[in-house]
């Protein structure tokens, strides 16, 4: 009889705590849901399409220079109905997973603007952990069919319990304890040779340590993409955004070479038109209109937005029937 008590006990420890464990789990993983929301900050945008905004009739995708070059606020005050894409170290197959994704918020003819960076063909990306952490943001914003190289291991850690993945974030859930540290940008400007220091470091970033500037998957990426749209019915533009003289300084001549050679290429292939903004003489030496050495601030991307309407000639036409 003792005997069989004590089987019973352990059968029950054996289900309770597991059980209780689970339970926990469940218990601390629901607040910490939330500060696991805020990560993705740069993907809550997306929330608006459908709600706030529909029938897009101008967008763009990419990296760094797609988000933060574009800007829609006057369009957007004039009623025309846009949206950007972009996400920092966003490669075109996120690009057309986005596209796939959204599309159907998307109106018949609308632009997309394709920014072609000078690290659009390899990769921003400079380890396999900052790989790793771009491909899984991307949980949080599509569907299974639309992620690239989908593993439902990572969707489980990454979407529905985040708190298994939490590491040191964990600690984020007790109160009055603050671990970060909080970096302040400077309000008042950089003098030039700072600028210069920070071009060079971006460049670093770009070019160093790479086998090849140029990986055939990438143009393969960009080419699936422009044929999606085409088959959509979206007008593909693409676009090299501005420089500024302390960054392109840097970059040799023949990579350039190969560069222009590869996107023309693309261009004459798919019949898909090609603007090059990356020596403008109006953002060239201007530093008052960058934030750093290669991506525009605020007062930049409202300049080159207005550059745009005046003289792409896709994005003219269909600005003047969707108003």
């Amino acid at each position: 009889m003792k005997t069989n008590r004590k089987i019973l006990i352990f059968i029950i420890k054996c289900i309770a705590i597991p059980a209780a464990a689970v339970l926990l789990l469940f218990l601390i993983n629901i607040p910490y849901r939330k500060i696991d929301d805020e990560k993705y900050m740069d993907l809550w945008n997306l929330r608006m399409l459908g709600n706030q905004i529909k029938e897009v009739k101008i967008a763009n995708v990419g990296s760094s220079h797609g988000a933060y070059d574009f800007t829609y606020d006057e369009l957007t005050e004039d009623g025309y109905s846009c949206f950007n894409f972009g996400n920092v170290s966003q490669t075109y197959q996120y690009d057309l997973a986005l596209i796939r994704e959204y599309r159907k918020y998307l109106d018949k003819g609308c632009v997309l603007f394709i920014p072609v960076s000078y690290f659009s063909f390899n990769n921003e990306t400079v380890n396999e952990t900052e790989a790793q952490a771009l491909s899984v943001k991307y949980y949080h914003c599509l569907s299974p069919k639309n992620i690239p190289d989908y593993d439902l291991f990572t969707d489980i850690v990454t979407t529905r319990l985040p708190v298994l993945s939490a590491g040191e974030d964990l600690l984020k859930l007790l109160p009055d304890l603050n671990l970060s540290l909080v970096v302040f940008a400077q309000d008042d400007g950089i003098d030039e040779a700072e600028f210069a220091n920070r071009a060079a470091q971006r460049f670093d970033r770009h070019f160093s340590n790479k086998e090849t500037y140029f990986l055939p998957e990438r143009s393969e990426q960009l080419l699936s993409l422009i044929a999606y749209c085409r088959k959509h019915e979206i007008t593909p533009v693409l676009i090299t955004t501005p420089f500024s003289s302390y960054y392109n300084e840097l970059v040799p001549e023949s990579f350039l070479d190969e560069f222009y050679s590869t996107i023309n290429h693309i261009s004459s292939d798919t019949g898909v038109s090609y603007y090059d903004y990356s020596h403008d003489e109006r953002f060239y030496e201007n530093l008052s209109l960058f934030s750093d050495s290669d991506h525009l601030n605020e007062e930049g991307a409202r300049y080159f937005m207005e550059i745009l309407e005046d003289e792409i000639p896709e994005l003219k036409e269909v600005m003047s029937g969707s108003r």
